[in-house]
């Protein structure tokens, strides 16, 4: 349960910040449908779009009385690449680029040429692809019964009712079924991630001395860093030859930096990281979740200055820093909190097992802890779907913050000895029981708790580029130039 990270709808405020990525299709939809889009995996940037031809005049027959009804042109689809086994068509990237120009246009991010916006979007959707595909395989699904708590969790958290909420997307000018597919395709994102990264990130108990001793050295004060990228990615296995073109094209855009050019234009026309085309600006976070790269390549730089070339396992990154600021305090100055004593039974909702049945089990289960007839080791052994379930479904002492919300707000409300109701989260449905509670003051475990946090977050966020460019280089990718 330690690693059940807040997911990212959970952390949002604001409808507008969740739909920052989202927009609506412009009037330029159906133009763009008509357009033959050029696409090369080359290292070129892909040649202007030729204009679609004119359509032809109607010729009328002598014997017409009156002249031929003029035939309109309409938009015809078409595969313009193939992932795998499955295609993305030039209709699907038409409606994401009208969402994507209206949102950068929402942002002030200067739009670059349209065959680059083409190309970094197409890029963008073939790892979306490649990832639904691989979420497929593994038996990870989002179905409509999951999608509709997950919107409905949206919803409480901007105190709104559904047709509340639906009535402000439309207002915000968001399609509200385009954005349920995006809120699916971001649950199943997350859910992948967290099965081939997350899990699999480990933190040593030298890497947490090593944070300490470092953060003892400046005195404990935290600092937060607003940094801008630009990542000129390297396909794994690199040749001498694809490393040198990749170097090259870095120092290209590093030139047209220096030469005045704006930094989130060119990052959205050039940088292949997932944040492109919000102009590479990876927001303020804590110098600890920053790898240490970044942190020693902005080191010297003042505000709004870029840095050189970088070079990382991902690639070639150019950094900006936006800005610096103090976090607001230091480690030493946590108050005295809460702790408590906590295990679980959870049944995961999957193909095989309903909400309806988890919530069924989970009753029966408790029906059994209220009789007697068994204790809560016992059933957690048997039934649950968390790696908790061989220790009895313990997850030990835990802190404010450190599960889900809907798992916090359960548990608080428990005595000691107390056991749940069924209790829904994004993981599947729980049985939660409370064995003690006491209040802790910054004690040294807390201390090095929320530094092996920070670590652990910052590995995450470089394995996470790391796995998206395996993703990348792995997947079949044909492009088709042809009309």
């Amino acid at each position: 349960m330690r690693n059940m990270r807040t997911p990212l709808l959970a952390k949002t405020k604001t409808v507008t910040a969740l739909l920052c990525m989202l927009g609506v299709i412009s009037n330029a939809h159906a133009q763009f449908a008509t357009t033959i889009i050029p696409v090369a995996p080359s290292e070129t940037t892909p040649q202007q779009a030729p204009k679609a031809p004119a359509a032809a005049k109607p010729v009328a027959t002598p014997a017409a009385s009156a002249p031929a009804a003029r035939i309109e042109p309409r938009p015809v689809d078409s595969i313009l690449v193939v992932v795998n086994n499955e295609v993305i068509t030039r209709q699907e990237v038409c409606d994401r680029l009208a969402s994507v120009e209206k949102r950068m246009a929402s942002q002030n991010v200067q739009l670059p040429p349209r065959n680059q916006l083409v190309r970094q979007l197409v890029e963008r959707m073939i790892v979306e692809r490649a990832q639904a595909q691989m979420a497929k395989e593994s038996g990870i699904v989002v179905d409509d019964a999951m999608l509709d708590r997950a919107m409905q969790r949206i919803a409480e958290q901007n105190k709104l009712s559904m047709p509340e909420f639906r009535a402000r997307l439309e207002a915000e000018g968001m399609v509200y079924a385009s954005f349920r597919e995006e809120i699916r395709r971001e649950i199943l994102s997350q859910r992948l991630r967290e099965r081939e990264v997350d899990n699999k990130v480990i933190v040593t108990e030298s890497e947490v001395d090593n944070y300490l001793a470092a953060e003892a050295n400046a005195g404990g004060q935290r600092q937060e860093l607003d940094i801008a990228q630009i990542l000129v990615r390297v396909p794994e296995n690199a040749s001498p030859e694809q490393l040198a073109s990749r170097r090259e094209r870095a120092e290209d855009v590093l030139r047209q930096l220096k030469t005045g050019a704006d930094f989130a234009k060119t990052a959205a026309a050039y940088s292949d990281a997932s944040d492109a085309l919000s102009g590479g600006d990876l927001g303020w976070r804590p110098a600890e979740r920053l790898p240490q790269l970044f942190l020693d390549g902005v080191a010297s730089l003042q505000d709004g200055q870029v840095s050189g070339i970088l070079k990382s396992g991902n690639g070639f990154h150019i950094l900006k820093l936006v800005g610096r600021r103090a976090a607001g305090g230091t480690q030493a100055a946590a108050p005295a909190v809460q702790q408590t004593h906590v295990r679980h039974i959870l049944i995961k909702v999957n193909q095989v097992t309903t909400a309806a049945d988890a919530k069924r089990k989970l009753s029966e289960l408790k029906e059994r802890l209220d009789h007697g007839s068994a204790t809560f080791e016992e059933l957690a052994k048997l039934y649950s779907n968390d790696l908790s379930a061989s220790k009895g479904g313990d997850l030990g002492w835990v802190y404010p913050g450190d599960t889900v919300p809907e798992f916090e707000r359960a548990m608080d409300q428990l005595k000691p000895g107390e056991v749940s109701q069924p209790i829904e989260s994004p993981f599947g449905f729980h049985l939660i029981q409370v064995v003690e509670r006491k209040t802790d003051d910054a004690s040294k475990e807390r201390t090095r708790q929320a530094a092996r946090q920070a670590i652990r977050e910052r590995k995450i966020d470089e394995a996470t580029e790391d796995w998206m460019r395996q993703i990348r280089d792995r997947a079949y990718v044909e492009y088709r130039n042809d009309e």
